[in-house]
């Protein structure tokens, strides 16, 4: 077995980097606009939306994930809309991802909103000043200003999807080879006489992939960094 790991271990390694990946590509876009929204904007309810922003970090995630279960589970409003189109969410490995995402989102969120608060919007003012659309002052300026905070922003909510437990075992349970992802799979281990190995080498693995995301966060935004000087 390569690196010690058994056919469940590795099971619990792939579905973590898939869900993880798959809850920070499907959340980045979002966070990118919310994060920007409230850094640039004043509007009605701002501060409503930032507290519901970052209601999944006060909230216990059991809570947040019973609340995923109530409302897109197979009984849920949304859940049983999507049952009937032939989505489901609620103990499948995309359900992890929604959880995931939603945890991992107000990191994320945080992260980008500092960088585009930092940035200098008189050359954003400047660029509409010469006619250039707000997309275009957004693409071009804003949000390559803001790039090493979107990279931190990204890398935070990976990490954030690796190891949340909380809101995914309540959501979607823990179903060896479809659910189980490496905490979970830690916690188990843990409940059985002699799992303690198993679960220590998860631990390594999850180290090693933690480090190695922040290693690549680390050389992208140094280039990025060269780049714009």
């Amino acid at each position: 077995m390569m690196l010690g790991l058994g056919p469940q271990e590795w099971a619990a390694v792939g579905l973590s980097v898939q869900v993880s990946v798959v809850a920070t590509l499907a959340s980045l876009p979002l966070a990118i606009w919310v994060a920007h929204l409230l850094a640039r904007r004043e509007f009605v309810g701002k501060g409503v939306l930032n507290a519901l922003v970052l209601l999944p970090l006060v909230l216990p995630p059991v809570v947040t994930g019973y609340l995923l279960l109530l409302t897109f589970g197979t009984q849920g409003v949304i859940g049983g809309f999507l049952d009937n189109i032939g989505i489901v969410l609620a103990f499948r490995w995309t359900g992890a991802a929604l959880a995931a995402a939603i945890m991992a989102f107000p990191l994320m969120v945080r992260a980008i909103r500092l960088g585009f608060e930092a940035s200098d919007p008189k050359l954003e003012q400047a660029a509409t000043t010469l006619g250039a659309s707000p997309w275009r002052v957004f693409r071009t300026i804003t949000l390559p200003a803001a790039l090493p905070s979107v990279i931190a922003g990204a890398v935070l909510g990976f990490a954030k999807a690796m190891g949340e437990f909380g809101a995914t075992i309540t959501f979607v349970a823990a179903i060896p080879g479809q659910t189980q992802t490496i905490p979970s799979a830690i916690y188990a281990f843990l409940q059985v006489p002699g799992g303690e190995s198993q679960a220590g080498r998860l631990v390594l693995v999850s180290l090693v992939i933690a480090l190695g995301a922040v290693a690549v966060s680390e050389w992208v935004a140094r280039r990025v960094a060269r780049r714009r000087a």
